[in-house]
Protein backbone atom coordinates (compact mmCIF):
# COMPACT_ATOMS: atom_id res chain seq x y z
CA UNK A 1 0.00 0.00 0.00
CA UNK A 2 2.59 2.72 0.56
CA UNK A 3 4.90 1.42 -1.87
CA UNK A 4 2.08 1.84 -4.58
CA UNK A 5 0.90 5.33 -2.84
CA UNK A 6 4.45 6.61 -2.97
CA UNK A 7 4.68 5.81 -6.99
CA UNK A 8 1.00 7.32 -7.84
CA UNK A 9 1.71 10.18 -5.92
CA UNK A 10 5.86 10.65 -7.38
CA UNK A 11 4.76 9.90 -10.97
CA UNK A 12 1.64 12.54 -10.75
CA UNK A 13 -0.94 9.72 -11.80
CA UNK A 14 -2.35 11.03 -8.93
CA UNK A 15 -3.11 15.18 -8.23
CA UNK A 16 -3.06 15.82 -4.46
CA UNK A 17 -3.93 18.91 -2.36
CA UNK A 18 -0.72 19.13 0.33
CA UNK A 19 -1.01 20.11 3.53
CA UNK A 20 1.29 20.91 6.53
CA UNK A 21 0.45 18.59 9.15
CA UNK A 22 2.94 19.38 12.21
CA UNK A 23 6.31 18.77 10.39
CA UNK A 24 5.23 16.57 8.07
CA UNK A 25 2.54 16.55 4.85
CA UNK A 26 -0.69 15.22 4.46
CA UNK A 27 -1.08 14.02 0.56
CA UNK A 28 -5.27 14.16 -0.35
CA UNK A 29 -6.56 13.38 -3.82
CA UNK A 30 -9.56 12.37 -5.13
CA UNK A 31 -10.24 10.01 -8.04
CA UNK A 32 -12.74 7.24 -9.52
CA UNK A 33 -15.12 9.13 -7.10
CA UNK A 34 -13.56 8.40 -3.90
CA UNK A 35 -11.39 10.77 -1.50
CA UNK A 36 -7.79 9.31 -0.23
CA UNK A 37 -5.10 10.52 2.13
CA UNK A 38 -2.07 9.74 3.20
CA UNK A 39 0.77 11.41 5.66
CA UNK A 40 4.69 11.84 4.33
CA UNK A 41 7.19 13.69 3.16
CA UNK A 42 9.05 15.17 -0.19
CA UNK A 43 12.52 13.87 -0.26
CA UNK A 44 15.12 14.49 -2.78
CA UNK A 45 14.46 13.72 -6.08
CA UNK A 46 10.84 14.96 -5.76
CA UNK A 47 10.16 11.18 -3.86
CA UNK A 48 7.25 10.60 -2.17
CA UNK A 49 8.38 8.82 0.86
CA UNK A 50 4.82 7.69 2.55
CA UNK A 51 4.35 6.86 6.25
CA UNK A 52 3.22 2.90 6.67
CA UNK A 53 -0.43 2.33 7.57
CA UNK A 54 -1.30 5.86 6.95
CA UNK A 55 -2.88 5.37 3.46
CA UNK A 56 -6.77 5.63 3.99
CA UNK A 57 -9.90 6.02 1.97
CA UNK A 58 -13.61 8.21 2.87
CA UNK A 59 -16.36 6.13 3.71
CA UNK A 60 -19.83 6.65 4.73
CA UNK A 61 -18.17 5.69 8.44
CA UNK A 62 -15.84 7.62 8.11
CA UNK A 63 -11.82 7.48 7.25
CA UNK A 64 -10.20 4.08 7.29
CA UNK A 65 -7.43 2.44 5.84
CA UNK A 66 -7.66 1.67 1.62
CA UNK A 67 -7.80 -1.28 -0.01
CA UNK A 68 -5.17 -1.96 -2.77
CA UNK A 69 -8.11 -2.72 -5.45
CA UNK A 70 -9.63 1.05 -4.73
CA UNK A 71 -6.21 2.64 -4.97
CA UNK A 72 -5.82 0.81 -8.35
CA UNK A 73 -9.47 1.46 -9.99
CA UNK A 74 -8.80 5.22 -9.83
CA UNK A 75 -5.63 4.58 -11.74
CA UNK A 76 -5.62 6.00 -15.06
CA UNK A 77 -5.46 3.25 -18.14
CA UNK A 78 -7.20 0.78 -19.73
CA UNK A 79 -9.34 -1.62 -17.28
CA UNK A 80 -7.14 -4.60 -18.33
CA UNK A 81 -4.02 -2.86 -17.27
CA UNK A 82 -5.36 -2.26 -14.48
CA UNK A 83 -6.53 -5.75 -13.34
CA UNK A 84 -3.30 -7.04 -14.09
CA UNK A 85 -1.55 -4.38 -12.32
CA UNK A 86 -3.94 -5.59 -8.99
CA UNK A 87 -3.19 -9.67 -9.66
CA UNK A 88 0.52 -8.98 -9.65
CA UNK A 89 0.14 -6.27 -6.33
CA UNK A 90 -2.12 -9.31 -4.80
CA UNK A 91 0.45 -12.19 -5.68
CA UNK A 92 3.14 -9.97 -4.04
CA UNK A 93 0.75 -9.67 -1.00
CA UNK A 94 0.34 -13.41 -0.81
CA UNK A 95 4.24 -14.14 -1.68
CA UNK A 96 5.14 -12.30 1.52
CA UNK A 97 2.64 -13.48 3.44
CA UNK A 98 4.14 -16.95 2.56
CA UNK A 99 7.75 -16.01 3.55
CA UNK A 100 6.69 -14.93 6.87
CA UNK A 101 4.63 -17.97 7.69
CA UNK A 102 6.98 -20.61 6.40
CA UNK A 103 10.70 -18.89 7.08
CA UNK A 104 12.80 -18.60 9.99
CA UNK A 105 13.38 -14.77 10.91
CA UNK A 106 17.33 -14.44 9.84
CA UNK A 107 20.21 -13.08 10.97
CA UNK A 108 21.76 -11.40 7.72
CA UNK A 109 24.61 -9.28 9.03
CA UNK A 110 26.79 -12.69 9.19
CA UNK A 111 25.71 -13.75 5.82
CA UNK A 112 28.28 -14.56 3.21
CA UNK A 113 27.19 -13.25 -0.18
CA UNK A 114 25.11 -15.93 -1.67
CA UNK A 115 23.20 -16.42 1.34
CA UNK A 116 22.44 -12.23 1.61
CA UNK A 117 21.27 -12.73 -2.05
CA UNK A 118 18.49 -15.05 -0.97
CA UNK A 119 17.66 -13.51 2.63
CA UNK A 120 17.04 -10.03 0.74
CA UNK A 121 13.28 -10.33 0.79
CA UNK A 122 12.04 -6.66 0.48
CA UNK A 123 12.37 -6.62 -2.61
CA UNK A 124 12.61 -3.33 -4.74
CA UNK A 125 12.59 -0.61 -2.86
CA UNK A 126 10.27 1.76 -5.21
CA UNK A 127 7.89 -0.80 -7.32
CA UNK A 128 4.81 -2.13 -5.53
CA UNK A 129 4.92 -5.36 -7.52
CA UNK A 130 8.10 -6.14 -6.02
CA UNK A 131 7.22 -10.11 -5.93
CA UNK A 132 4.48 -10.54 -8.57
CA UNK A 133 6.33 -13.69 -9.74
CA UNK A 134 2.98 -14.92 -11.78
CA UNK A 135 2.48 -18.72 -12.52
CA UNK A 136 4.65 -19.26 -8.86
CA UNK A 137 2.64 -21.68 -7.35
CA UNK A 138 3.14 -22.12 -3.28
CA UNK A 139 5.00 -25.13 -3.81
CA UNK A 140 6.97 -23.10 -6.89
CA UNK A 141 8.24 -20.74 -3.70
CA UNK A 142 9.05 -23.19 -1.42
CA UNK A 143 11.62 -25.35 -4.08
CA UNK A 144 12.73 -22.31 -6.31
CA UNK A 145 12.38 -18.89 -4.28
CA UNK A 146 15.49 -17.19 -3.14
CA UNK A 147 14.11 -16.87 0.28
CA UNK A 148 13.74 -20.27 0.71
CA UNK A 149 16.91 -20.94 0.08
CA UNK A 150 16.22 -24.41 -1.77
CA UNK A 151 19.06 -25.88 -3.98
CA UNK A 152 18.28 -27.88 -7.11
CA UNK A 153 19.75 -29.20 -10.17
CA UNK A 154 19.30 -27.73 -13.60
CA UNK A 155 17.04 -28.99 -16.46
CA UNK A 156 18.84 -30.21 -19.55
CA UNK A 157 17.36 -30.17 -23.43
CA UNK A 158 18.92 -31.38 -26.86
CA UNK A 159 17.54 -29.25 -29.09
CA UNK A 160 18.34 -29.16 -33.30
CA UNK A 161 21.39 -27.03 -33.88
CA UNK A 162 19.34 -25.09 -36.83
CA UNK A 163 17.15 -23.30 -34.16
CA UNK A 164 20.37 -22.63 -31.86
CA UNK A 165 22.64 -19.77 -31.55
CA UNK A 166 25.28 -19.74 -29.09
CA UNK A 167 28.75 -17.48 -28.34
CA UNK A 168 30.87 -19.52 -26.19
CA UNK A 169 34.54 -18.56 -24.69
CA UNK A 170 36.01 -21.89 -26.27
CA UNK A 171 34.82 -25.06 -28.01
CA UNK A 172 32.17 -26.81 -26.72
CA UNK A 173 33.68 -29.75 -25.27
CA UNK A 174 35.85 -27.41 -22.73
CA UNK A 175 33.27 -25.15 -22.07
CA UNK A 176 30.71 -27.86 -20.96
CA UNK A 177 33.65 -29.93 -19.45
CA UNK A 178 34.79 -26.37 -17.36
CA UNK A 179 31.44 -25.50 -16.48
CA UNK A 180 29.95 -29.05 -15.97
CA UNK A 181 32.77 -30.53 -14.42
CA UNK A 182 33.86 -33.90 -16.25
CA UNK A 183 31.31 -36.55 -14.22
CA UNK A 184 28.23 -34.50 -14.97
CA UNK A 185 29.05 -33.63 -18.87
CA UNK A 186 29.99 -37.19 -19.43
CA UNK A 187 26.70 -37.82 -17.47
CA UNK A 188 24.83 -35.95 -19.96
CA UNK A 189 26.65 -37.58 -23.53
CA UNK A 190 25.60 -40.67 -21.76
CA UNK A 191 22.20 -39.77 -22.10
CA UNK A 192 22.53 -38.32 -25.19
CA UNK A 193 24.12 -41.37 -26.47
CA UNK A 194 21.64 -43.92 -25.15
CA UNK A 195 18.81 -42.06 -26.25
CA UNK A 196 20.52 -42.10 -30.22
CA UNK A 197 21.11 -38.22 -30.48
CA UNK A 198 23.59 -36.91 -32.78
CA UNK A 199 26.19 -34.64 -31.22
CA UNK A 200 26.93 -32.70 -35.06
CA UNK A 201 22.74 -32.45 -34.69
CA UNK A 202 21.93 -31.51 -31.37
CA UNK A 203 23.21 -28.85 -29.45
CA UNK A 204 22.74 -28.80 -25.52
CA UNK A 205 21.46 -25.98 -23.45
CA UNK A 206 20.39 -25.63 -19.59
CA UNK A 207 16.83 -24.47 -18.68
CA UNK A 208 15.39 -23.65 -15.38
CA UNK A 209 13.44 -26.25 -14.22
CA UNK A 210 10.33 -24.13 -13.27
CA UNK A 211 10.57 -23.22 -16.88
CA UNK A 212 10.44 -26.77 -18.26
CA UNK A 213 7.10 -27.30 -16.36
CA UNK A 214 5.77 -24.13 -18.01
CA UNK A 215 7.38 -24.92 -21.29
CA UNK A 216 6.56 -28.67 -21.83
CA UNK A 217 3.04 -29.29 -22.48
CA UNK A 218 2.48 -25.69 -24.20
CA UNK A 219 5.20 -23.41 -26.09
CA UNK A 220 7.91 -25.95 -26.82
CA UNK A 221 5.34 -29.33 -27.34
CA UNK A 222 5.62 -29.16 -31.16
CA UNK A 223 9.30 -29.35 -30.92
CA UNK A 224 9.05 -32.28 -28.42
CA UNK A 225 6.76 -33.83 -31.22
CA UNK A 226 8.34 -33.24 -33.95
CA UNK A 227 12.20 -34.53 -32.48
CA UNK A 228 13.24 -31.02 -32.79
CA UNK A 229 14.32 -31.06 -29.21
CA UNK A 230 14.84 -33.10 -26.38
CA UNK A 231 14.99 -33.64 -22.60
CA UNK A 232 17.68 -34.95 -20.76
CA UNK A 233 16.85 -34.86 -17.09
CA UNK A 234 17.98 -33.23 -14.55
CA UNK A 235 21.90 -32.63 -14.06
CA UNK A 236 24.72 -31.62 -12.75
CA UNK A 237 25.93 -28.84 -9.79
CA UNK A 238 23.07 -27.52 -7.47
CA UNK A 239 21.74 -23.56 -7.76
CA UNK A 240 20.14 -21.35 -5.47
CA UNK A 241 18.15 -18.30 -6.75
CA UNK A 242 19.31 -15.29 -6.63
CA UNK A 243 16.78 -12.22 -5.53
CA UNK A 244 16.09 -11.83 -9.17
CA UNK A 245 14.62 -15.16 -9.06
CA UNK A 246 15.79 -16.30 -12.61
CA UNK A 247 20.12 -15.72 -11.91
CA UNK A 248 21.20 -18.29 -10.25
CA UNK A 249 24.04 -19.44 -7.93
CA UNK A 250 26.64 -22.29 -7.89
CA UNK A 251 25.72 -23.88 -4.21
CA UNK A 252 28.36 -26.52 -4.81
CA UNK A 253 30.83 -24.30 -6.66
CA UNK A 254 30.56 -20.94 -5.24
CA UNK A 255 33.43 -19.60 -7.39
CA UNK A 256 32.10 -21.43 -10.50
CA UNK A 257 29.40 -19.04 -12.78
CA UNK A 258 26.11 -17.93 -12.06
CA UNK A 259 23.33 -18.49 -14.81
CA UNK A 260 20.95 -16.74 -16.00
CA UNK A 261 17.92 -18.71 -17.43
CA UNK A 262 14.35 -17.45 -18.83
CA UNK A 263 11.26 -18.07 -16.87
CA UNK A 264 8.30 -16.68 -17.90
CA UNK A 265 6.78 -14.98 -15.25
CA UNK A 266 6.18 -10.97 -14.40
CA UNK A 267 8.18 -9.26 -11.45
CA UNK A 268 8.06 -5.65 -11.20
CA UNK A 269 7.96 -4.42 -14.40
CA UNK A 270 8.99 -7.11 -16.78
CA UNK A 271 8.63 -10.35 -18.26
CA UNK A 272 11.45 -12.08 -16.75
CA UNK A 273 12.10 -14.37 -19.95
CA UNK A 274 15.60 -13.01 -21.78
CA UNK A 275 15.60 -10.83 -24.69
CA UNK A 276 17.11 -12.90 -27.86
CA UNK A 277 18.94 -9.98 -29.46
CA UNK A 278 21.25 -9.13 -25.96
CA UNK A 279 22.33 -13.62 -25.40
CA UNK A 280 25.29 -13.75 -27.86
CA UNK A 281 25.78 -9.68 -27.75
CA UNK A 282 26.15 -9.92 -24.06
CA UNK A 283 29.95 -11.98 -24.25
CA UNK A 284 31.21 -9.20 -26.64
CA UNK A 285 29.77 -6.23 -24.76
CA UNK A 286 31.27 -7.81 -21.17
CA UNK A 287 34.83 -8.51 -23.45
CA UNK A 288 34.70 -4.89 -24.51
CA UNK A 289 33.62 -3.08 -21.15
CA UNK A 290 36.51 -5.72 -19.58
CA UNK A 291 39.10 -4.18 -22.22
CA UNK A 292 38.31 -0.86 -21.04
CA UNK A 293 38.54 -1.30 -17.53
CA UNK A 294 41.57 -3.63 -18.11
CA UNK A 295 43.16 -0.48 -20.03
CA UNK A 296 42.79 2.39 -17.66
CA UNK A 297 44.90 1.81 -14.26
CA UNK A 298 42.50 4.61 -12.74
CA UNK A 299 40.39 1.54 -12.39
CA UNK A 300 42.71 -0.47 -10.24
CA UNK A 301 44.10 2.60 -8.59
CA UNK A 302 41.83 5.19 -7.51
CA UNK A 303 38.49 4.04 -8.55
CA UNK A 304 38.30 0.31 -8.17
CA UNK A 305 36.05 -1.24 -10.63
CA UNK A 306 35.66 -5.19 -11.00
CA UNK A 307 33.27 -6.08 -13.96
CA UNK A 308 31.68 -9.71 -13.67
CA UNK A 309 31.24 -10.11 -17.43
CA UNK A 310 28.53 -12.59 -18.96
CA UNK A 311 31.07 -14.54 -20.89
CA UNK A 312 28.87 -17.05 -22.79
CA UNK A 313 25.53 -17.33 -23.92
CA UNK A 314 23.40 -19.71 -26.27
CA UNK A 315 19.61 -19.55 -27.10
CA UNK A 316 17.32 -21.87 -28.95
CA UNK A 317 14.01 -20.33 -30.87
CA UNK A 318 15.49 -16.87 -31.02
CA UNK A 319 12.53 -15.90 -33.65
CA UNK A 320 9.26 -17.10 -33.27
CA UNK A 321 6.69 -18.38 -30.75
CA UNK A 322 9.53 -19.56 -28.09
CA UNK A 323 11.72 -16.40 -28.46
CA UNK A 324 13.37 -15.07 -25.11
CA UNK A 325 11.84 -18.63 -23.76
CA UNK A 326 15.05 -21.07 -23.80
CA UNK A 327 18.20 -18.89 -23.27
CA UNK A 328 20.93 -18.68 -20.79
CA UNK A 329 23.84 -16.30 -20.24
CA UNK A 330 26.92 -16.92 -17.26
CA UNK A 331 28.50 -14.21 -15.58
CA UNK A 332 31.41 -14.11 -13.27
CA UNK A 333 30.56 -14.77 -9.98
CA UNK A 334 31.39 -12.44 -6.92
CA UNK A 335 33.00 -15.11 -4.99
CA UNK A 336 35.48 -15.26 -7.26
CA UNK A 337 36.67 -12.12 -7.46
CA UNK A 338 37.20 -11.92 -3.54
CA UNK A 339 41.44 -11.17 -2.59
CA UNK A 340 42.03 -12.37 1.08
CA UNK A 341 40.16 -10.62 3.79
CA UNK A 342 37.96 -9.44 1.29
CA UNK A 343 33.90 -10.20 1.22
CA UNK A 344 30.55 -8.86 -0.50
CA UNK A 345 27.24 -7.61 -0.13
CA UNK A 346 24.59 -7.35 -2.94
CA UNK A 347 24.38 -2.87 -2.85
CA UNK A 348 20.99 -3.12 -1.95
CA UNK A 349 21.82 -4.73 1.40
CA UNK A 350 22.52 -1.56 2.20
CA UNK A 351 19.27 0.10 2.45
CA UNK A 352 18.23 -2.19 4.40
CA UNK A 353 16.76 -2.35 8.15
CA UNK A 354 17.11 -4.97 10.47
CA UNK A 355 14.86 -6.89 12.85
CA UNK A 356 17.02 -5.12 15.67
CA UNK A 357 15.53 -1.71 14.03
CA UNK A 358 18.88 -0.92 13.21
CA UNK A 359 20.41 -0.10 9.74
CA UNK A 360 22.38 -3.66 7.99
CA UNK A 361 25.24 -1.19 7.99
CA UNK A 362 25.14 -0.20 12.08
CA UNK A 363 27.79 -2.40 13.44
CA UNK A 364 29.99 -0.94 10.08
CA UNK A 365 29.32 2.77 10.74
CA UNK A 366 29.94 2.32 14.71
CA UNK A 367 33.21 0.67 13.89
CA UNK A 368 34.44 3.68 11.92
CA UNK A 369 32.45 6.50 12.40
CA UNK A 370 29.81 7.83 10.58
CA UNK A 371 31.29 10.73 8.28
CA UNK A 372 34.17 8.58 8.17
CA UNK A 373 32.08 5.38 7.01
CA UNK A 374 30.19 7.33 4.11
CA UNK A 375 32.97 9.15 2.67
CA UNK A 376 34.79 6.14 1.83
CA UNK A 377 31.30 4.08 0.92
CA UNK A 378 30.65 7.21 -1.59
CA UNK A 379 34.11 7.33 -3.06
CA UNK A 380 33.89 3.30 -3.56
CA UNK A 381 30.25 3.07 -4.80
CA UNK A 382 29.97 6.36 -7.02
CA UNK A 383 33.06 7.22 -8.80
CA UNK A 384 33.67 4.15 -10.47
CA UNK A 385 30.58 4.31 -12.12
CA UNK A 386 31.11 8.14 -12.13
CA UNK A 387 34.40 7.74 -14.55
CA UNK A 388 33.16 4.67 -16.35
CA UNK A 389 30.23 7.51 -17.63
CA UNK A 390 32.31 10.83 -18.02
CA UNK A 391 35.74 9.24 -18.77
CA UNK A 392 35.08 6.82 -21.31
CA UNK A 393 31.25 7.71 -22.34
CA UNK A 394 29.93 4.05 -21.41
CA UNK A 395 26.58 3.83 -19.05
CA UNK A 396 25.88 1.20 -16.51
CA UNK A 397 22.60 0.78 -15.36
CA UNK A 398 23.78 0.66 -11.71
CA UNK A 399 20.62 0.11 -9.64
CA UNK A 400 21.13 -1.69 -6.26
CA UNK A 401 20.74 -5.26 -7.53
CA UNK A 402 23.48 -4.70 -10.33
CA UNK A 403 26.43 -3.22 -7.99
CA UNK A 404 28.33 -5.20 -5.36
CA UNK A 405 29.89 -4.16 -2.83
CA UNK A 406 33.54 -5.74 -1.77
CA UNK A 407 34.32 -4.73 1.89
CA UNK A 408 37.08 -5.41 4.92
CA UNK A 409 35.48 -5.95 7.85
CA UNK A 410 32.76 -3.77 6.39
CA UNK A 411 35.00 -0.76 5.09
CA UNK A 412 34.44 0.13 1.32
CA UNK A 413 36.74 -1.32 -0.74
CA UNK A 414 35.86 -1.45 -4.43
CA UNK A 415 33.02 -2.08 -6.57
CA UNK A 416 31.96 -4.88 -8.59
CA UNK A 417 29.50 -4.29 -11.75
CA UNK A 418 26.90 -6.87 -13.21
CA UNK A 419 24.23 -7.39 -15.58
CA UNK A 420 25.37 -5.79 -18.92
CA UNK A 421 23.05 -7.52 -21.71
CA UNK A 422 20.72 -5.09 -21.36
CA UNK A 423 21.54 -2.06 -19.83
CA UNK A 424 24.95 -0.90 -21.09
CA UNK A 425 24.45 2.25 -22.88
CA UNK A 426 26.84 4.54 -24.86
CA UNK A 427 26.75 8.14 -27.41
CA UNK A 428 28.88 6.93 -30.64
CA UNK A 429 30.39 10.78 -30.24
CA UNK A 430 30.58 10.89 -26.78
CA UNK A 431 32.91 7.39 -26.24
CA UNK A 432 36.45 7.93 -25.36
CA UNK A 433 37.57 5.57 -27.78
CA UNK A 434 35.60 3.27 -30.16
CA UNK A 435 38.44 0.63 -29.98
CA UNK A 436 36.82 -3.16 -29.36
CA UNK A 437 33.47 -1.65 -29.78
CA UNK A 438 30.99 -4.32 -31.29
CA UNK A 439 30.02 -4.68 -34.76
CA UNK A 440 25.83 -4.16 -34.01
CA UNK A 441 24.66 -5.04 -37.12
CA UNK A 442 26.63 -7.90 -38.07
CA UNK A 443 25.45 -9.66 -34.86
CA UNK A 444 21.83 -9.70 -35.10
CA UNK A 445 19.80 -8.74 -38.07
CA UNK A 446 17.70 -6.99 -35.80
CA UNK A 447 19.88 -4.18 -34.83
CA UNK A 448 19.85 -3.09 -38.82
CA UNK A 449 16.21 -2.01 -37.72
CA UNK A 450 16.55 -0.44 -34.77
CA UNK A 451 14.48 2.68 -33.79
CA UNK A 452 16.18 5.41 -31.96
CA UNK A 453 17.67 4.77 -28.06
CA UNK A 454 16.08 1.30 -28.75
CA UNK A 455 19.31 -0.72 -28.31
CA UNK A 456 22.70 0.26 -26.98
CA UNK A 457 23.57 3.30 -28.49
CA UNK A 458 21.59 6.66 -27.76
CA UNK A 459 21.24 9.52 -29.23
CA UNK A 460 21.89 12.14 -26.97
CA UNK A 461 24.18 12.75 -24.14
CA UNK A 462 21.72 13.89 -21.69
CA UNK A 463 20.00 10.29 -22.41
CA UNK A 464 23.21 8.90 -21.34
CA UNK A 465 23.24 10.38 -18.28
CA UNK A 466 19.97 10.36 -17.08
CA UNK A 467 19.68 6.58 -17.41
CA UNK A 468 22.73 6.61 -14.72
CA UNK A 469 21.53 9.36 -12.78
CA UNK A 470 17.87 7.20 -12.62
CA UNK A 471 19.61 3.85 -11.35
CA UNK A 472 22.67 5.18 -9.07
CA UNK A 473 21.10 8.51 -7.65
CA UNK A 474 17.22 8.09 -7.79
CA UNK A 475 16.69 4.85 -7.43
CA UNK A 476 19.53 3.67 -5.18
CA UNK A 477 21.63 6.14 -3.53
CA UNK A 478 18.22 8.00 -2.63
CA UNK A 479 17.37 4.84 -0.46
CA UNK A 480 20.31 4.67 1.66
CA UNK A 481 20.50 9.16 1.70
CA UNK A 482 16.33 8.62 3.66
CA UNK A 483 17.67 6.13 5.81
CA UNK A 484 20.65 7.85 6.73
CA UNK A 485 18.95 11.05 7.39
CA UNK A 486 16.35 8.36 9.70
CA UNK A 487 18.47 6.84 11.67
CA UNK A 488 21.97 8.86 12.14
CA UNK A 489 19.98 12.38 11.20
CA UNK A 490 22.32 13.34 8.35
CA UNK A 491 19.84 15.71 6.08
CA UNK A 492 18.92 14.37 3.07
CA UNK A 493 20.23 17.73 1.21
CA UNK A 494 23.90 17.21 3.04
CA UNK A 495 24.15 14.11 1.59
CA UNK A 496 23.64 15.16 -2.09
CA UNK A 497 25.68 18.34 -1.65
CA UNK A 498 28.62 15.75 -0.52
CA UNK A 499 27.74 13.90 -3.69
CA UNK A 500 27.96 16.65 -5.67
CA UNK A 501 30.92 18.05 -4.73
CA UNK A 502 32.66 14.60 -5.04
CA UNK A 503 31.36 14.70 -8.69
CA UNK A 504 33.08 18.50 -8.87
CA UNK A 505 36.44 17.38 -7.84
CA UNK A 506 36.22 14.00 -9.63
CA UNK A 507 35.82 16.17 -13.15
CA UNK A 508 38.40 18.95 -11.84
CA UNK A 509 41.01 17.06 -10.70
CA UNK A 510 40.45 14.20 -14.04
CA UNK A 511 40.07 17.47 -16.56
CA UNK A 512 36.66 16.52 -17.70
CA UNK A 513 34.64 19.75 -16.53
CA UNK A 514 33.66 20.09 -20.10
CA UNK A 515 32.63 16.03 -20.80
CA UNK A 516 30.98 16.47 -16.99
CA UNK A 517 28.85 19.26 -18.04
CA UNK A 518 27.65 18.02 -21.53
CA UNK A 519 25.86 15.40 -19.53
CA UNK A 520 23.55 18.53 -17.85
CA UNK A 521 23.10 16.57 -14.90
CA UNK A 522 23.27 19.67 -12.26
CA UNK A 523 20.11 21.50 -13.60
CA UNK A 524 17.57 22.52 -12.18
CA UNK A 525 15.19 19.68 -13.38
CA UNK A 526 15.62 16.13 -14.70
CA UNK A 527 14.16 13.40 -16.21
CA UNK A 528 13.42 10.08 -14.54
CA UNK A 529 11.74 7.11 -15.68
CA UNK A 530 7.85 6.31 -14.35
CA UNK A 531 7.83 2.86 -14.08
CA UNK A 532 4.23 2.46 -13.15
CA UNK A 533 3.01 4.81 -15.74
CA UNK A 534 4.88 2.75 -18.27
CA UNK A 535 3.07 -0.59 -16.58
CA UNK A 536 -0.57 1.10 -16.93
CA UNK A 537 0.28 2.00 -20.62
CA UNK A 538 -0.30 5.89 -20.21
CA UNK A 539 2.09 6.71 -22.92
CA UNK A 540 4.22 8.48 -20.47
CA UNK A 541 7.77 6.79 -19.57
CA UNK A 542 9.24 9.82 -17.89
CA UNK A 543 8.82 13.06 -15.72
CA UNK A 544 10.95 16.17 -14.87
CA UNK A 545 11.56 16.03 -11.22
CA UNK A 546 13.96 18.38 -8.94
CA UNK A 547 17.27 17.67 -9.47
CA UNK A 548 18.94 16.74 -5.50
CA UNK A 549 22.64 17.55 -7.43
CA UNK A 550 21.18 21.19 -8.45
CA UNK A 551 22.98 23.69 -6.25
Amino acid sequence: MRQLAEAMLFEGLVDPELRKNGDRLRFEWRAGGKHFRCLGAIAAYDRVRVEADSVEADSDKGWRAARLAELVECLPGEPERRLRLLDELERTVANCRWNDANLPAAHRRPMDFAALEGALDEGHAYHPCFKARTGFSEDDQRRYGPEAGNAFQLAWLLVDRSDVHQRLPRSETAFWTEELGEPAFHELQRRRVERGLDNDRFALLPLHPWQWGALKDGLMAPWLAAGKAHFLGLAGDRYTASQSVRTLLNADRPASANVKLSMNMVNTSSLRTIEPHSVCTAPLLSRWLGDVVAGDPLFDTRYPLAVLDEYAGIIAGREGPLAGQIAAIWRRSAASILGPGEAAVPFNALMMVERDGKPFVDEWIRRYSFHAWLAQLLQVAVLPVWHLLVGHGIATESHGQNMVLIHRNGWPVRLALRDFHDSLEYVPDFLRSREGLPDFLALDPIYRSARPDEFYWMETVESLGELVSDALFVFNLAEIAHLFQAGYGLPEADFWSTVRQLLAAYASERGLVARQDRLGLFRPKIAVETLLAHKLGTGRSSRLVANALHA
